[in-house]
C-alpha cells in the first residue's frame, strides 16, 4: 500500500512571486511526540513545545495526528485558522462525527478536541489568515488578473520546462 497527501500552501501577497524552490527534509528531522494515546509528527509549524524546521513564509501549522482508538486530542490554539482532514478513521468534535475524507474547518477562537472513535489519521492544517485567493486550475493568485497572465504564459510555452520530463499539458477548457 502506498500513502500519500500533497498539500499547497498558499503564500502572504508581498511572496506571491517569489521565485520557485525545492527543499527536502528527511522524515527523522520532523519532531514527534506521543500525547495521550496519540502520536503526533510536528510537520509546519510549533505545537506541544516543539518546532519544525521546515520554512514557512507565514505562521503555519501542519501536523499529522495518529490516533488510537478512544483517545483524545487538544489541537494547538494559536492559529487564525485551523482545520483537521480526517484521512482514515473517525473522529469527533463536540459530539459530531467526521469519517475518513472529511474536511472540518474550526469556527475562530474556538478550542478543539478530537476524540477518536476509531483509530484513526487526522491531518491538522493552520496558521495565519493570508486573505482571499482565486484558484484556477494550478494557478493560485490574491489577483484574478496574475491568474490570467498565468493562463495566457501556459498557454504560449512560457513556463520553465520540468528536466526529464518533455509532457505538456493544455489548458483545460
Amino acid at each position: 500500500h502506498l500513502h500519500g497527501i500533497q498539500s499547497w500552501i498558499a503564500l502572504p501577497v508581498e511572496q506571491e512571486e517569489c521565485d520557485p524552490e525545492f527543499l527536502h527534509y528527511p522524515a527523522d528531522t520532523l519532531p514527534q511526540i506521543d500525547l495521550n494515546a496519540s502520536t503526533v509528527r510536528v510537520i509546519m509549524g510549533n505545537a506541544y513545545g516543539q518546532s519544525s524546521p521546515v520554512k514557512t513564509y507565514s505562521k503555519t501549522l501542519y501536523l499529522e495526528c495518529l490516533l488510537q482508538a478512544g483517545a483524545q486530542l487538544d489541537l494547538p490554539e494559536d492559529s487564525e485558522e485551523l482545520a483537521i482532514y480526517v484521512v482514515n478513521g473517525k473522529v469527533s468534535v463536540d459530539g459530531q462525527i467526521y469519517p475518513g475524507g472529511v474536511m472540518a474547518v474550526a469556527s475562530p477562537v474556538k478550542s478543539v478536541q478530537l476524540q477518536a472513535a476509531e483509530d484513526s489519521r487526522v491531518m491538522v492544517i493552520g496558521g495565519d489568515a493570508l486573505g482571499p485567493r482565486t484558484v484556477w486550475w494550478n494557478f493560485v493568485s490574491s489577483s484574478k488578473d496574475r491568474i490570467g497572465q498565468a493562463k495566457a504564459d501556459w498557454k504560449e510555452g512560457r513556463f520553465d520546462k520540468v528536466p526529464g520530463d518533455d509532457e505538456f499539458i493544455p489548458l483545460p477548457d
